[in-house]
């Protein structure tokens, strides 16, 4: 399927290999994890409101937003961020390129892949994603820094573990937690709804599992390998005997499901290239038991819902991206043909597209920062498949070029339950 983009350039964002650029206002404190309530996180919320109306003794002025729809304070003389720079969530100074040709294409072992994950992302979505998450807390494009509110970081492991995926855990109240929410009342009974209330913390509470969890730092840990400056160039990462991780706390913050800054804010301390160092993390879920023998793909929602048998409720809910206006996911009905973790990628410029100045076939190697993540679930209708990603904080804000993308962690637990032949998928708009 090949992409050819009509978003004009001054309206498209470039993604950096690295999201570096946010960071939390202030070390986090594990205990205030631990002892998370909503009623403190209610009495927290009208204390920061009291201060701000105070401030000065008068309220705030607001506007509207004229182009967004958003209320914010009112001009004062600040200069505003430029227009066609808008905000990805988590990532203040990135921005999305989109090539002039894309794709998703299988490799030679049928395990289908799609183009460079730094050419996919696409800034009208992210806007369009940006504008819908109204209650995300994450920094305006002009902001370095915000605040992790442990309250939320308690709620998003809790969902985890309940299996209705928030995405990555950063103690942020986004469109991701949102709909982890909202898919957590529907499986449990509870009143519709994305809203955070007692009734819902009554219930995620029955967890009393600690939140956070200590891990201590191994020599295979700090060994890596790593790969602290991967090249965009295919040829160059084709002669790499893996697309890994960048760092040390890269690749921790997937196996705990977390924003690698949240891990920093945890640990502002830690010697993380010491063998031996106790550090703070949260305490994730795994896979739920059972077979999947049914997964809905609901592009309108940006989610992805399995189930196991008839029943009528899914026994695990993440946020995907899935397709776009111009490279459409399929819909109606295909199976999962196999599952493939480690998937390499095969580019080869007379299938798919040419990138840079590399005309000839050549094989990407697998690793959890390639073009697919490190899982692929293969599907059916050629071309398609579930995968992961190198930018988890971007699932279900941005679009992929037919395919459905969730985080690494995600489609790794995903990939524990369907099985091939006898897991149906179902597309839905």
């Amino acid at each position: 399927m090949i992409y050819k983009t009509t978003l004009k350039l001054a309206t498209i964002l470039a993604i950096m290999p690295m999201a570096a650029s946010f960071a939390y206002a202030a070390p986090i404190e594990p205990d205030a994890i631990a002892n998370a309530t909503f009623q403190s996180w209610q009495q927290s919320k009208e204390s920061k409101s009291g201060d701000e109306t105070k401030k000065d003794g008068e309220q705030p002025v607001l506007e509207i937003d004229q182009q967004s729809g958003d209320v914010e304070a009112a001009d004062t003389g600040e200069a505003k961020p430029d227009a066609a720079k808008i905000a990805v969530p988590g990532q203040p100074d990135a921005v999305v390129e989109t090539p002039e040709q894309s794709t998703d294409v299988p490799d030679e072992a049928a395990a289908q892949v799609s183009a460079n994950p730094e050419a996919e992302e696409q800034l009208d979505e992210a806007e369009r994603k940006a504008a819908n998450d109204e209650g995300d807390d994450k920094p305006a494009a002009n902001e370095a820094e915000a605040e992790a509110d442990p309250f939320l970081i308690r709620v998003q492991v809790l969902l985890d573990r309940a299996y209705t995926s928030p995405g990555e855990i950063d103690g942020m109240l986004g469109g991701n937690t949102r709909k982890a929410v909202a898919a957590y009342r529907a499986v449990n009974g509870l009143p519709a709804g994305d809203e955070l209330d007692e009734q819902l913390w009554e219930s995620l509470s029955q967890d009393t599992k600690s939140p956070i969890q200590t891990y201590e730092l191994t020599a295979e840990d700090i060994e890596g390998p790593y790969f602290p400056d991967l090249p965009d160039d295919y040829a160059e990462l084709a002669e790499l005997d893996q697309i890994g991780y960048h760092n040390v706390t890269e690749m921790l913050a997937e196996r705990f499901h977390m924003d690698e800054d949240l891990l920093k804010a945890l640990n502002p301390d830690a010697d993380f290239e010491k063998a031996g160092t106790e550090i703070t993390v949260v305490a994730p879920g795994g896979a739920p038991e059972g077979e999947v023998t049914r997964i809905l793909v609901d592009k309108a929602k940006g989610e992805l819902r399995a189930y196991a048998g008839d029943a009528e409720e899914p026994v695990f809910v993440a946020p995907a991206s899935i397709g776009s206006d111009d490279t459409p996911s399929p819909s109606g009905n295909v199976e999962v043909v196999a599952v493939v973790k480690d998937p390499t990628y095969t580019y080869n410029p007379e299938v798919n597209f040419k990138q840079g100045d590399n005309k000839e076939k050549m094989e990407l190697p697998a690793g959890p920062n390639g073009p697919v993540g490190n899982v692929w679930i293969d599907l059916s209708k050629p071309t398609y498949g579930i995968h992961g990603t190198a930018l988890p904080n971007l699932v279900s804000k941005s679009e992929s070029h037919g395919c459905v993308r969730l985080t690494n962690w995600d489609v790794g637990r995903l990939a524990e339950l369907v099985k091939a032949k006898d897991t149906k998928v179902e597309f839905v708009d």
